[in-house]
């Protein structure tokens, strides 16, 4: 059992979300200087003290969001573990390679993707307003953090922000800089770069993308698994995503040993457990804890769905997949 006031602790609420304008090494590049991450549970990958954490604990994967207006990006960077991505609100591009022009796909509204390992990624809202996407990452430590392409560390120095080895960004804006005993955040070498992989589009979209009209459609009558050892998108990211939508909800309870993090995509969500009772809103995220019996259904008539994620066994590492074995 849980009481109402614990489990409200372990809701972060959309409207509660506290942005950090300052988190990565692009943050003062023009085109870039106007994103918005947000931490909600675990470290994550912030590289600024000024990161909000709205959870510290994770449950082997840390959740977070990034919110961009019109026609800004994020610039390339990879991962050592998974990074998922759906899409809460607006359009967005993904883009990949080694200078971000091997592949591209469009992302709308409820569309989920899981980025290899491996390869330089970014990112860009190209709708009308503001957007939101909402992440999950691999590991408890999110891989040890973000490696950039060497450009963007570049760019970066020219417009004030020295990344140090330790990970932690100086701004010489504020008259920072590097401590005595920290260098300078290495550029990946050559051998490195050579390493990074440029799948085509035809390998890349029906292997790590699934469509969120499709989810709908398979969403009839039981969950359906997106992302895992047998799912659409199948891999080990050291997580389990599944998709529910109003058909695949009967509202009985359940519990389970593994960690479950709901992320309430469109509409509103009754969440009963042992203890008490709450409603869930688009772009609120809750953590059950182990053992807890609970139930799901949806809070008014009209389309509702969420994503489901479940920690498991796996090992947060390296994509798991063909074309990098």
């Amino acid at each position: 059992m849980i009481t109402p006031a614990e489990m409200e602790k372990r809701i972060v609420r959309y409207g509660d979300l506290v942005p950090c304008r300052t988190a990565f090494i692009d943050a003062h590049t023009p085109g870039s200087d106007k994103k918005e991450n947000f931490t909600i549970i675990g470290g994550g990958v912030s590289e600024s003290a000024d990161q909000h954490v709205h959870i510290q604990d994770t449950p082997g994967f840390n959740i977070g969001a990034a919110g961009q207006p019109p026609f800004c990006r994020n610039s390339l960077h990879t991962h050592r573990t998974a990074e998922v991505f759906f899409v809460l609100s607006g359009t967005w591009r993904f883009f990949w390679g080694r200078w971000g022009d091997a592949g591209e796909v469009t992302l709308q509204e409820g569309d989920i993707i899981n980025i290899p390992t491996g390869i330089f990624r970014g990112f860009e809202n190209i709708g009308t307003d503001y957007g939101m996407i909402m992440a999950i990452l691999g590991g408890d430590d999110a891989g040890g953090g973000v490696l950039w392409a060497p450009q963007v560390i570049e760019d970066a120095k020219d417009h004030g922000l020295i990344l140090g080895e330790n990970g932690t960004l100086y701004d010489t804006k504020k008259g920072q800089a590097l401590p005595e005993d920290v260098a300078p955040m290495p550029v990946m070498d050559d051998a490195a770069l050579a390493q990074i992989k440029e799948p085509s589009v035809a390998d890349f979209v029906p292997n790590y993308v699934a469509r969120y009209l499709d989810l709908m459609a398979y969403a009839k009558g039981q969950p359906v698994s997106v992302i895992s050892e047998t799912g659409l998108l199948r891999d080990k990211p050291g997580f389990d995503v599944e998709f529910l939508s109003h058909a695949s909800s009967d509202g009985q309870d359940y519990q389970t040993d593994k960690h479950e993090i709901l992320m309430i995509m469109r509409g509103h969500w009754r969440l009963d457990y042992e203890g008490g009772t709450t409603a869930l809103a688009p772009g609120d995220v809750a953590a059950i804890p182990p053992g807890l019996s609970h139930s799901l259904k949806p809070a008014m008539s009209g389309e509702a769905s969420l994503y489901r994620v479940w920690s498991n066994d796996d090992p947060a590492g390296p994509t798991w997949t063909e074309w990098q074995s």
